[in-house]
């Protein structure tokens, strides 16, 4: 696990500087990729060249499986880890296939503030809560834990047969929380007590990752697959009716990550996805219709996907690191690559 430093610079457009907390990663070659701009019909692709980016020797050794923005400037990445963090705190935890669950501080020492041990498999779903009290963990066992942070104890499990969990993360200013698993179905827990409050109806694939709108009205969902045979993003409505709004198809392979985009970025509601697929796309999250797609040639599969600020977001890939990504509206909307490391 590494934490980056990552500063996008207003000016030049194309300049990108980044500073690791640890080691500092050596600028190589400038390359550029091929990105993907859709028209107004939604059929006819519009083939671009990008512009060249800034690209450091990789931060990581191996593949970075996670992901997730501390603040504008500081991310924090895993190679087979997941990451929670707190909002607008130093702290966030980790976890691994040693079935443990790490809390730790950015102004403290390099060993972990806290050491969570409750689960039998690994640790595969992590979400704090909004006011930063809780932390629920879900795990391969098929249970999830919901622990007090300030002390460290478990306080409520549930469990549930064959609910092998892939994420979690928690509504904003409610006590709800969403878990994906790979029964292929969304589950909604009620964290007084850790009760089942809903279960969306089931897909056809493994559903991987789950994210909330910030307003915590609607939450997103995404799809393993192949050859364009699941590989989707699902939109569900999160207040009574809890129904399927829309769906967003168009990746080849599994889908691993889905995102909501602040609003700041567009005249219309936005939601990004990443992809085994080596794309990263954009869709309007009213009408399903893919407005642009990046496609990070060489990066292999991309694994997770984070909003870093207003402008930029984060990807995780196999083969290349961690992307930097800035959305540009100087000629309608575009996706482009400024760093890898």
């Amino acid at each position: 696990m590494l934490l980056l430093r990552c500063q996008l610079k207003q000016a030049p457009p194309q300049k990108v500087s980044c500073r690791f907390r640890v080691v500092m990663g050596k600028l190589q070659s400038k390359l550029k990729h091929s990105t993907y701009k859709y028209r107004p019909d939604e059929i006819i692709e519009e083939r671009i060249q990008t512009k060249a980016f800034q690209e450091y020797s990789p931060a990581h050794m191996d593949t970075v499986s996670v992901v997730a923005a501390l603040n504008s400037d500081l991310c924090v990445s895993g190679g087979k880890d997941k990451v929670a963090c707190i909002p607008k705190s130093s702290q966030f935890f980790s976890s691994s296939r040693d079935r443990m669950v790490m809390m730790w501080d950015l102004h403290g020492s390099s060993q972990p503030r806290q050491q969570l041990c409750g689960h039998a498999m690994v640790v595969t779903g992590l979400a704090v809560s909004p006011d930063s009290s809780q932390l629920c963990t879900g795990s391969r066992d098929n249970t999830l834990l919901l622990w007090d942070v300030v002390t460290g104890q478990s306080v409520e499990r549930a469990s549930v047969s064959r609910n092998v969990v892939t994420h979690l993360c928690w509504v904003p200013r409610e006590p709800y929380i969403l878990q994906t698993s790979e029964d292929k179905t969304l589950r909604l827990w009620d964290s007084r007590g850790l009760q089942l409050a809903h279960m969306f109806p089931a897909k056809q694939h493994i559903q991987t990752y789950c994210e909330v709108s910030v307003d915590g009205h609607k939450c997103v969902s995404c799809s393993n697959g192949f050859g364009g045979e699941g590989c989707e993003a699902t939109l569900w409505d999160l207040r009574q009716t809890r129904n399927r709004i829309c769906e967003y198809k168009g990746h080849f392979q599994t889908v691993a990550s889905c995102v909501f985009l602040p609003r700041a970025l567009a005249l219309m509601p936005l939601i990004a996805t990443s992809s085994h697929d080596c794309k990263v796309k954009i869709w309007n999250q009213d009408t399903g219709a893919c407005l642009f797609t990046l496609s990070l040639d060489g990066s292999g599969p991309l694994t997770s996907l984070a909003v870093g600020d207003a402008i930029s977001l984060l990807c995780a890939s196999f083969n290349r690191g961690i992307h930097l990504l800035r959305m540009d509206h100087s000629q309608g909307l575009e996706l482009q690559e400024v760093a890898a490391f």
